[in-house]
């Protein structure tokens, strides 16, 4: 049985976690909505005890997002696809089992939510390094290193036989 997600997906459901500012030093993520049609939401059989009801009752959720078919913006979908990431099939297609709650519905909430941080951990572009010199001071500790290390190899020869 396969049954649609809520109208709308936004990011904008769950704040970062451990407080109001972003991770990436105050740069706000950008706010990404996921339509329900591009969701595809199955309730299948829970796995582990369960007790009478286990194997009545459809409780745990398949949520399947097709991500080159989405309507993400391209360089996020790029960046959720080179996630080396075992949910995501080689077809492209994000695949989320939800079955920690007794529940439908809050294991439809919990697989939702698990796509938002997912997509909302590749929102933001990674900053790009600026390369910079080694100060003068590391330099000269380096070098003061090398030499200290090649006095103590050149003092490993054998002894000279006078």
């Amino acid at each position: 049985m396969t049954e649609r997600a809520p109208t709308l997906i936004a990011s904008r459901i769950a704040a970062p976690r451990g407080g109001a500012s972003a991770p990436s030093g105050g740069r706000a993520a950008p706010t990404l909505v996921i339509d329900e049609a591009e969701v595809e939401v199955t309730a299948i059989r829970a796995q582990g005890a369960g007790g009478q009801n286990v194997n009545k009752v459809s409780s745990a959720i398949h949520l399947r997002f097709d991500i080159p078919a989405s309507s993400l913006p391209e360089d996020v979908k790029e960046r959720l696809l080179a996630l080396r990431d075992s949910r995501i099939t080689q077809a492209g297609v994000l695949v989320l089992k939800a079955q920690q709650h007794r529940t439908q519905e809050m294991n439809r909430l919990d697989a939702f939510s698990r796509l938002h941080e997912l997509v909302q951990s590749v929102a933001q572009p990674p900053r790009v390094r600026k390369a910079t010199k080694p100060t003068f001071g590391s330099r000269q500790r380096r070098l003061e290193g090398k030499s200290r290390r090649s006095e103590v190899k050149a003092g490993r020869g054998r002894a000279g036989l006078d």
